[in-house]
């Protein structure tokens, strides 16, 4: 590879736009969703699958009921997704996700009453 090639890499890269958004990890056998929101929805995708391919969970809010009821009980769900705008800063970016996951905690609430 030569130079031009990976200064064209680096740049993709950095240019890229961020996909983040909210999904919840569900418990099948107790319906508990646990919800999360990372500026990377993909990155979190394959952080799961991982976790139910190796049986490892790394998450710590669920380590208890995943080794009570294996990998097999949770499935990840993505509720909302947004792009990273083209202005937009990293630290802005977490903000306005974790600010979607606040109004994902009041849906859901919300419907539970």
């Amino acid at each position: 590879m030569d130079k031009n090639d990976r200064r064209a890499i680096c740049t993709a890269y950095k240019e890229r736009k961020g996909l983040g958004g909210v999904y919840s990890i569900t418990n099948r056998v107790t319906g508990e969703k646990h919800l999360f929101s990372p500026p990377n929805l993909q990155g979190a995708e394959n952080r799961f699958e991982f976790m139910v391919q190796t049986n490892g969970c790394t998450v710590l809010s669920i380590q208890k009921e995943w080794a009570s009821y294996g990998p097999d009980a949770f499935f990840f769900e993505v509720l909302e997704s947004m792009e990273q705008g083209e202005t937009q800063g990293a630290r802005e970016f977490r903000e306005d996700v974790k600010a979607l996951e606040e109004l994902w905690k009041e849906k859901l609430a919300a419907a539970a009453k």
